[in-house]
């Protein structure tokens, strides 16, 4: 019998990776050519040619033992220090090794934060829409997710909203940016404001809010606007990120936390997140892809690919009819259902050989999400049938 707990998880697994696996039947059916699955968020672009070199000489010519063994649960000092050094050298940060901490991905990154942090009981904000996993995460600690309504107008963050939601419960804010699914970017002006609001609630509260930034998109921009560091606007600041977008490592499942000196009581946080890592079953980030970073923090994916997808599904997708959010960064597409019933939406596309994901699934109904981190011709020879697809509701 399983628990209590997981109950829920197993009634309510990931509509995105049911469509994924749907997907992956359609295609045998039909042919792969012949389906358009925009469903799950699966770089298609390449990994840059630094990281596979990397990885050959790293097993050809350094220590097994190091290649294949138990490090500091915090990772490598050298990874660390490379990773700090790389974001000095782009934000003007002071980072260290210290404030560093290699992990298994940016959800290991929330999840090893989340326990460090939260109480039984404790809640955890953020915007909707936000990446389904949060509710999860946030519910492992025996902590309640606590859902800011989105602002439909431009899916920005709506801070008035997040002020009447913050209690002397609130132990966190999560963000992301870029943003999964809409596809926006939070601009300086967002976060200084969000910052602001949160050290006026500290101060109301007596307490410590912490803002946890979710950023595996931050490379992955397409538009003149800048992504801010959040650590430089609020001192509380926890990073999450993965280098399964920038680097195209999805499935190597590698990423870092970054706690800065200036949080509250960092030294403490920095000790009780590396044994977080180690007794939430990972131990350590795997140190054949730490060893990797480390040679390759300043290498760049293919971002005009995406871009140039994103591009094309948005023209297509608006000239047929339909109403999307012009793609800023990540590799979403957000666009509204043409009826009130996005899963019905959904079910109506998957008739047109189309897959895509229900924005309830985000806490936006109304909506559907496309993630156009695909082959260009699956971007092109879908318009087609958005086309066909856009004649049944008279667009």
């Amino acid at each position: 019998m399983i628990s209590k707990k997981m109950e829920p998880l197993v009634q309510n697994s990931s509509v995105i990776r049911a469509m994924f696996e749907e997907g992956a039947k359609m295609k045998a059916k039909y042919g792969e050519d012949n389906v358009f699955d925009f469903s799950l968020g699966n770089p298609n672009v390449p990994a840059p040619i630094e990281v596979k070199e990397a990885i050959i000489d790293i097993i050809e010519n350094e220590d097994p033992v190091r290649v294949h063994g138990y490090m500091n649960n915090a990772g490598f000092e050298g990874t660390r220090s490379a990773v700090a050094d790389h974001l000095n050298r782009l934000h003007g940060t002071k980072f260290s090794a210290k404030n560093i901490i290699m992990v298994v991905g940016a959800g290991s990154a929330l999840n090893v934060s989340l326990k460090t942090m939260v109480n039984p009981g404790d809640e955890v904000l953020t915007f909707a829409p936000y990446f389904v996993e949060y509710g999860n995460y946030v519910v492992n600690y025996d902590g309640k997710l606590v859902v800011v309504p989105p602002n439909e107008e431009d899916f920005m963050p709506d801070v008035e909203k997040m002020k009447e939601l913050i209690t002397s419960k609130t132990k966190a804010v999560i963000i992301n940016n870029p943003h999964n699914p809409t596809g926006v970017i939070y601009g300086e002006d967002i976060i200084k404001s969000i910052a602001t609001a949160l050290e006026e609630k500290q101060h109301e509260l007596k307490s410590v809010i912490y803002l946890i930034v979710d950023e595996p998109y931050r490379e992955l921009v397409y538009v003149d606007k800048p992504v801010p560091y959040v650590t430089k606007y609020y001192d509380n600041t926890i990073v999450a990120y993965s280098y399964s977008k920038s680097l195209s490592l999805p499935g190597e499942r590698i990423g870092y936390i970054v706690i800065p000196d200036e949080s509250d009581e960092s030294d403490e946080f920095i000790a009780a997140a590396t044994i977080a890592n180690r007794v939430s079953g990972c131990v350590n980030a795997p140190s054949l892809m730490q060893l990797v970073i480390e040679r390759c923090v300043d290498a760049e994916a293919d971002v005009e690919f995406y871009r140039k997808n994103g591009e094309i599904l948005y023209s297509g997708l608006t000239e047929a009819g339909f109403e999307c959010l012009k793609p800023e960064g990540a590799f979403y597409l957000w666009m509204k259902s043409p009826i009130a019933d996005d899963k019905e939406f959904v079910a109506k596309a998957k008739e047109y050989n189309i897959l895509m994901v229900p924005g309830s699934s985000f806490a936006g109904p109304g909506y559907v999400r496309l993630a156009y981190c695909v082959s260009r011709e699956t971007c092109q020879n879908s318009i087609e049938k958005f086309k066909e697809l856009a004649k049944e509701y008279d667009l």
